[in-house]
């Protein structure tokens, strides 16, 4: 995303709230010294643990809103984030940055929002209206240099799935994540699935053994069939601005569910399968993947896919004692080694701050919660090695072979 002035329709500056900005800060520095010099420790060793003394220092009510800013409207996730969490008192929308100034004025229209919230540039953005946390809604191309912009302002970050277009990429941001001392999450549905955590939870418990085969099953009818929206399609069926088709918008899911379930350990191989069922619809991209997984001692088959005949995302876990599959975002068919057949479960629901995105982004930027499982910097860092290997591999019909057994 090249960065731009300020839109010139809403040239309006919330004086106000940099003016308590500045409050804030300097009553966190007061702290900071009070408690016997955090501040001037954390500069000596390291930019990172300056940002994060700072966070420290802050005391934050439970009810408090977390002041975010968005960056990119193009993602048609941020349509659904509006329609949960604009009126939340959880939260308080202080800035948005987006390019499209077209595409804000709709925005701003449809969600009767300020026009004064809106910016062309994130780094303006920050430096006016201060945010505690950034919220990502851009395509997948741009999350590198939105997050370095966000680490230059040392303020946290919350992107929608998946981290990045590449491998490199990932790491780049990984980079500046550590340098800075920011957090940097990405945000997946399944992540706040009880059926996903209990099919975890079974594994690691031991009850139905080590895992040895997992299958994951993500996507829908296709974005055009589902009738996705313009400014978001524009982007999703374009190979630089995603990274690929379904295998990498749903080839994602599975990606990280596994790095999270395997603990983050690296894979032996990647091979992988992609076709265009429906070239006329999707001329520049994949419709139909298929990846697979090797581990030391156990396989993943990864399904992504806009061409199921509804949406879908499960998973399969096989241990050498038994399988747990996973129906939607809280039912379990379960079978451990002596039974004669599967039999349903519910999940039980998640306790917050683990059962929602907000919730989580919350705990996190506000309580220090060291961000873990599939949201995290760590899994997805795996994840996306899975996939930039699935692409080469799809690109050249060969396995890639990415550490020794």
């Amino acid at each position: 995303m090249k960065e731009m002035g300020r839109g010139s329709w809403a040239r309006g500056r919330r004086g106000v709230q940099w003016v308590a900005g500045i409050a804030v800060a300097s009553c966190a520095i007061a702290a900071a010294l009070a408690l016997g010099g955090i501040v001037q420790n954390a500069a000596a060793s390291s930019p990172g643990a300056l940002a994060k003394s700072m966070r420290v220092s802050v005391a934050e009510s439970d009810s408090a809103p977390l002041r975010v800013g968005i960056a990119g409207l193009v993602h048609g996730h941020v349509e659904g984030f509006f329609g949960h969490y604009l009126k939340s008192p959880l939260i308080e929308i202080v800035g948005i940055a987006e390019q499209d100034e077209d595409l804000s004025r709709r925005v701003a229209k449809q969600y009767s929002l300020d026009a004064k919230l809106f910016y062309t540039s994130l780094d303006e953005m920050i430096e006016n209206t201060h945010p505690q946390a950034i919220l990502i809604y851009s395509n997948t191309y741009d999350h590198k240099n939105l997050v370095e912009i966000c680490a230059k302002h040392r303020v946290d970050v919350m992107m929608e799935k998946p981290l990045a277009v590449s491998y490199s990429d990932a790491r780049a941001i990984q980079r500046a994540a550590n340098e800075s001392g920011i957090q940097v999450m990405v945000n997946y549905e399944t992540t706040w699935y009880a059926s996903n955590r209990a099919a975890y939870d079974m594994l690691h418990r031991g009850d139905i053994g080590e895992m040895r085969k997992f299958v994951a099953h993500d996507g829908h009818q296709g974005p055009k069939e589902i009738s996705v929206g313009p400014d978001f399609m524009k982007w999703l069926t374009d190979p630089k601005l995603d990274g690929a088709g379904a295998l990498f918008d749903f080839g994602c899911y599975g990606a990280d569910l596994v790095a999270w379930l395997m603990d983050g350990a690296e894979p032996v191989s990647v091979t992988a399968v992609t076709q265009q069922i429906k070239p006329d619809e999707y001329p520049n991209v994949d419709d139909e993947a298929t990846i697979v997984v090797a581990y030391p001692h156990a396989q993943a088959i990864i399904q992504g896919s806009w061409n199921w005949p509804f949406g879908r995302k499960d998973i399969e876990v096989y241990g050498k004692a038994g399988y747990v599959k996973t129906i939607a975002s809280d039912g379990l068919l379960i079978r451990r080694e002596h039974d004669r057949d599967e039999h349903s479960e519910k999940a039980n629901s998640l306790p917050a701050p683990d059962d929602d995105e907000l919730n989580y982004l919350r705990a996190v930027v506000l309580d220090h919660k060291k961000p873990e499982g599939p949201t995290s910097l760590r899994i997805n860092i795996v994840a996306m090695e899975i996939l930039d290997a699935a692409r080469r591999s799809a690109e050249t019909g060969q396995t890639v072979v990415l550490y020794k057994k």
